[in-house]
């Protein structure tokens, strides 16, 4: 659209045409001119329906709605999480403490269990959220969290970011800062709350992230050096999955090694440009020398430009679960491999991987729907088979949302062993440590239909079917 020559919008063919929401942007319109201190009891009160409509305003009205409606939304997620953590009983089942004759199996004092029904209705009910919402149930909590940090601890820009004056990232930004501040420390909230609010509103994501960290170093009552140890304690590096079979690794570490970490890299890679037939780009580079540094641990093998990756014959010994067609191994087909806990892969990649296997295991899928038919059972014990056989027919914890690698799980019965449920393909999958807990410690209920299908019954009752392997 041109803004220079079309200034308005088609009353008929917009938002505009919408009464209610008209209604909401004069409302948001009215606000504005009170946050800058203009009176609007004068206003006409048919301004919203006769005004021209810029569709410059139309996008700022739009953007502050959505960010407003955001933020309601993670503060419907905390209630919803705050009400069950009160009243567990619709999520866990009723409160056997009540019962003076009760006494826990595993020998729990009854505060202990009510402690633990109280976590378990909180994560029964962000699975349900999730389920209902396409989120997984961590996210829900994250949404949660994030919405009763902020109204806590800095009421002032909470109630800009409700009123969509504070973009997400901003909100995000915010909440991470100050949940890292002392639980007890109400002043440095305050003080926090005091220049943040403001500047949430001022500054882009980019410059705001820079910004609070120094609002946030400011306010906070414990020293440098404290802080640092206990951040220290927290360090990680995680894989993320990214398309075309690549990956994204991400480490938390202190700052110093990873300036330090940077350096070599440029140093390296500085080295290797310099080089007479050497093509790469500064970028492409850096990367090559960060996997052979981790890769080969280190050695002096100066990395080179290569179509395949090498894999070192010794050093680090690793297990790589890839499910392969065997038309696609003989070059004669051209559906996908699937690389466990990432996806699929190009077929050359599968190629150089499956070449240096030393075990392979012959799995029958489906031709059309690729559903994992039969496996070969070579192991002598039966329940490695068994979840050899599972974890290649769901690659993933079976909660909605979960994307823990199955290899990664528990094998839970769905019909518990205790109340007759069998040790079979039929009555098994995976379930993360998380999940399993809910599943057996709340109503959730797993269903399977005469033709293998599973679905999910929360306990609510709310029903949806299992989510289908990516393959």
């Amino acid at each position: 659209m041109d803004l220079s020559t079309n200034t308005e919008v088609a009353f008929e063919d917009s938002l505009w045409a919408d009464p209610e929401y008209v209604e909401a942007y004069w409302q948001t319109f009215l606000a504005d001119l009170e946050r800058r201190g203009i009176p609007g009891e004068d206003v006409d009160g048919e301004f919203a329906e006769t005004m021209p409509f810029d569709p410059i305003e139309q996008a700022v009205a739009l953007a502050r709605q959505a960010r407003s409606l955001s933020s309601r939304t993670d503060a419907a997620f905390a209630a919803v999480l705050a009400d069950a953590a009160r009243s567990p009983e619709q999520w866990v089942g009723p409160d056997p403490t009540l019962d003076p004759l009760w006494r826990d199996p595993s020998g729990l004092s009854n505060a202990a269990v009510r402690a633990r029904r109280r976590d378990l209705a909180v994560r029964s009910a962000a699975l349900d959220l999730g389920a209902r919402t396409q989120l997984s149930d961590l996210q829900v909590r994250s949404r949660a969290h994030k919405a009763k940090t902020l109204e806590e601890r800095c009421p002032r820009l909470w109630r800009a970011a409700v009123d969509g004056a504070i973009s997400e990232q901003n909100v995000a930004a915010a909440a991470h800062a100050a949940d890292t501040l002392p639980a007890d420390a109400r002043d440095a909230w305050e003080r926090f709350d005091e220049v943040a609010a403001d500047a949430a509103q001022r500054l882009a994501p980019g410059r705001f992230r820079q910004r609070v960290r120094t609002i946030r170093d400011r306010a906070h009552p414990e020293s440098r050096e404290e802080r640092h140890a206990r951040a220290a304690a927290d360090r990680d590096v995680r894989f993320h999955g990214d398309d075309d079979g690549m990956v994204c690794v991400t480490a938390f570490i202190p700052a110093s090694f990873g300036r330090l970490a940077e350096e070599r890299l440029d140093a390296t890679a500085r080295h290797l440009a310099s080089q007479t037939d050497e093509t790469r780009t500064t970028a492409q580079l850096r990367a090559d020398v960060f996997c052979d540094l981790l890769v080969h641990g280190g050695s002096d093998q100066v990395p080179t430009e290569r179509d395949e990756p090498a894999f070192p014959a010794a050093t680090v010994t690793t297990t790589v679960h890839l499910t392969i067609p065997v038309l696609t191994l003989l070059g004669a087909g051209d559906a996908p491999a699937t690389l466990d806990g990432y996806g699929p892969i190009d077929q050359d990649t599968a190629r150089t991987l499956a070449a240096g296997a030393s075990e392979w295991y012959r799995v029958l899928t489906d031709p059309v729907r690729g559903t994992v038919l039969d496996v070969e059972r070579r192991a002598y014990r039966v329940p490695r088979a068994l979840r050899r056989w599972l974890t290649a027919r769901h690659p993933y914890c079976l909660a909605p949302g979960c994307t823990r690698p199955s290899r990664l799980c528990d094998i839970d019965h769905r019909i518990r062993w205790a109340d007759g449920g069998a040790t079979a393909a039929s009555n098994l999958g995976p379930l993360c440590e998380r999940h399993h807990s809910v599943k057996d410690g709340t109503p959730w209920a797993m269903n399977r239909d005469d033709e293998g299908r599973l679905s999910w019954t929360s306990p609510t009752g709310f029903e949806l079917d299992a989510d289908p392997p990516p393959f």
